[in-house]
């Protein structure tokens, strides 16, 4: 029974909250419809699992409004094919739509218990394409790079270079950045170019290093 109310807030979430606002590709449509969201989330907070707004997850975290999602996600124009960085693992449940998407994600995480959580969380619902770090985000995961695009949950001061480098040749990044004014950037690599587009105000948690 409880199943089929999720199912149907996650529809409604759909309808209202993401194709209402533009989000038209079907693969992440389609993902946003099945990852059950509520999963992710506190049980103090469940009731809330599909509203219109982040919700904390502990350790100055949080889960993303799930538009946000949906629009990071779909910024990437991801065919299915692809190798995908996250940086910022966080409650697993962006880790999951991409999954849902692409080939492999290769997710880090500096918060040791969030990502400890998270890979139990994941692995426990089926996902076998995922592989996971415990470290500092800023330098990527280099020895799995060149990426066919990254996605970043947390926001630099600016872009860190190391990221920049391990972007495949037409590759795409979509990264939040600044400090108390953000905005969410994506970044198309070139060649040795990287051209970057400012797309929309947004406002994520610090991008956390050990720097």
């Amino acid at each position: 029974m409880n199943e089929d109310i999720h199912t149907r807030e996650r529809e409604e979430m759909v309808e209202k909250q993401i194709e209402a606002r533009g989000v038209r590709d079907e693969k992440v449509l389609a993902a946003m419809r099945k990852v059950p969201r509520h999963f992710f989330v506190r049980d103090d907070l469940l009731p809330f699992a599909y509203a219109d707004e982040p919700l904390p997850i502990g350790d100055g975290q949080t889960i993303s409004q799930p538009y946000i999602v949906a629009s990071m996600t779909e910024s990437l124009e991801l065919r299915g094919g692809e190798r995908v960085l996250e940086i910022g693992t966080g409650s697993g449940y962006q880790t999951a739509v991409l999954a849902e998407i692409v080939k492999d994600v290769f997710t880090v995480e500096l918060v040791e218990t969030l990502s400890l959580k998270a890979q139990n969380l994941l692995r426990s619902l089926g996902y076998g394409n995922i592989r996971f770090k415990i470290g500092d985000g800023t330098q990527g995961w280099a020895e799995h790079a060149p990426f066919d695009a990254v996605l970043v949950t947390a926001a630099p001061y600016e872009i860190p270079a190391r990221l920049q480098e391990q972007l495949k040749d037409g590759g795409r990044m979509i990264i939040p950045v600044g400090s108390s004014i953000q905005e969410l950037v994506l970044v198309a690599r070139r060649g040795d170019i990287f051209q970057k587009k400012a797309l929309y105000p947004v406002r994520f948690v610090p991008l956390l290093s050990v720097h």
